[in-house]
């Protein structure tokens, strides 16, 4: 174990821990991901006496000072070391209010620091003293979870749960980022205790929820989070697409489990988060939106326009940017239907104008997600449809050789209409600027100044407008 101490932070903390003559340790994520044989930059120090001074001696002896910083508050430090992270902090005990995830917080010993920690592959350290430096502490077994790939609290996981509501998701979190079961009497504890996520901020539970969506396989891990009752509690549109109502012998498909596949099928080519919330959210609509139609079963009209809507309400609500990020994902959940609308019938130049007008540079992370949306368990017809995307794909691509459409900007601008006619802001210039563009796209003139031009004057003449001067 001591080779693999081989950062030499942890050899200056043992000399000062030594000097200071309290006890030192490595903890946590760190001894956790060195057993998964993943790279980890954080490094945390538990120190049986104060994190804070030790951490300041440290980076005397180190030269570091300035990269320290110290907040008293928590009784914590960080200091910068090349690109890695190491904080100190000492031993702790904790204890709970009910109403309130924040503990009582009191100085402990190594065992009330183990015993506090979420889980058991979390609750294992590494001495740096130097009668046993390199030797490793593993009270609850956590080695021993880590080969099960087995989730489990140190503790009894009601009292975990009940205590840190946030520790639920952070269960789920790890189960789906490493692969890994959750304990069936620990997964029972957070459906007991999914109610208390509420006291949890919102910005907290996203944060792990976010860390989810990144995972190669997001869809497993959001079904753990619909098992686990804890999805009511914070984004009740999602778990309102379980289930599957069937009327006269005509059913419609489990839409939760249709956008985890999407999701999933979206993850295996792109690992961009909020193409992914796209994803997520394309069908978000279809439970407002299902009606039953006795000739052909079961519609969602309109669910892609609805959705659209619901994606503003659904980022402000969950605390998400509402920025250009929403104004993407709104964009492409209004858009979804409109590639596979296109593949089921003749592709024509004026509606590949239109998407690619709509879409601008988001048309190939629109087709990435119509790609993804194909979940049939027929294999002729995802053939077909993916045939025809192809068929999409190249006409998307021979317009916009010809007419360079996607992020079109006006061949004649409403500046130019003005001038022309002499005009202020007016529901003039809005109608030729309306019919220029509309005759481009339709493919009835070029996407060129002059034939726009020639447009605009005709246009003007319509409306009984003189041109003050024709000069283009």
């Amino acid at each position: 174990m001591k080779k693999t101490l081989a950062h030499p932070v942890f050899k200056v903390v043992s000399e000062v821990a030594a000097e200071m003559s309290c006890p030192a340790y490595v903890v946590g994520g760190w001894v956790r991901d060195l057993f998964l044989q993943r790279n980890s930059k954080d490094i945390d120090i538990v120190v049986v006496g104060s994190g804070i001074e030790l951490a300041t001696r440290v980076a005397e002896k180190t030269g570091q000072a300035k990269k320290l910083k110290v907040f008293k508050n928590f009784g914590t430090a960080m200091l910068r070391w090349a690109d890695w992270e190491v904080e100190f902090v000492g031993a702790r005990r904790e204890s709970y209010r009910l109403s309130s995830r924040k503990p009582v917080v009191e100085d402990g010993t190594l065992d009330d620091d183990m015993r506090r920690r979420d889980f058991t592959i979390n609750a294992m350290a590494i001495s740096l003293n130097k009668q046993d430096y390199g030797t490793l502490l593993d009270p609850f077994k956590g080695q021993q979870d880590l080969r099960k790939k087995t989730i489990r609290t140190p503790l009894d996981p009601d009292l975990t749960y009940s205590d840190d509501p946030l520790r639920m998701m952070r269960a789920l979190r790890f189960a789906a980022q490493l692969g890994f079961r959750i304990e069936p009497e620990s997964f029972a504890a957070i459906q007991r205790y999914a109610h208390r996520i509420r006291i949890v901020s919102i910005e907290r539970v996203m944060d792990e929820f976010n860390k989810i969506m990144l995972t190669p396989k997001p869809g497993k891990g959001l079904l753990l989070i619909h098992e686990s009752g804890l999805l009511p509690y914070f984004f009740p549109e999602l778990d309102d697409l379980k289930g599957v109502e069937t009327i006269n012998g005509k059913a419609h498909k489990d839409n939760l489990l249709h956008t985890l596949q999407v999701l999933d099928n979206l993850a295996a080519n792109s690992d961009d988060l909020w193409l992914r919330w796209a994803a997520l959210l394309h069908d978000i609509a279809k439970p407002p939106t299902k009606r039953f139609d006795p000739e052909v079963g079961w519609t969602f009209h309109g669910h892609e326009f609805l959705g659209s809507k619901m994606v503003t309400q659904i980022f402000r609500k969950l605390k998400l940017p509402l920025n250009e990020k929403m104004k993407y994902v709104k964009k492409l959940v209004l858009l979804h239907l409109r590639p596979i609308v296109l593949s089921e019938s003749i592709v024509t130049d004026s509606a590949v104008r239109r998407l690619l007008f709509e879409a601008g540079d988001d048309i190939d992370d629109l087709m990435m997600l119509c790609d993804a949306d194909i979940t049939s368990g027929n294999a002729r017809k995802v053939k077909q449809y993916l045939a025809n995307f192809e068929l999409v794909r190249r006409k998307l691509k021979e317009i916009e050789d010809k007419d360079r459409i996607r992020n079109w900007q006006p061949p004649v601008t409403g500046d130019d209409i003005m001038n022309t006619f002499g005009l202020k802001p007016s529901r003039e210039v809005g109608l030729i600027k309306t019919a220029i563009r509309e005759a481009i796209l339709e493919g009835n003139i070029p996407n060129e100044r002059a034939a726009a031009w020639e447009l605009m004057l005709n246009e003007g003449k319509k409306l009984g407008l003189n041109p003050m001067k024709t000069t283009k």
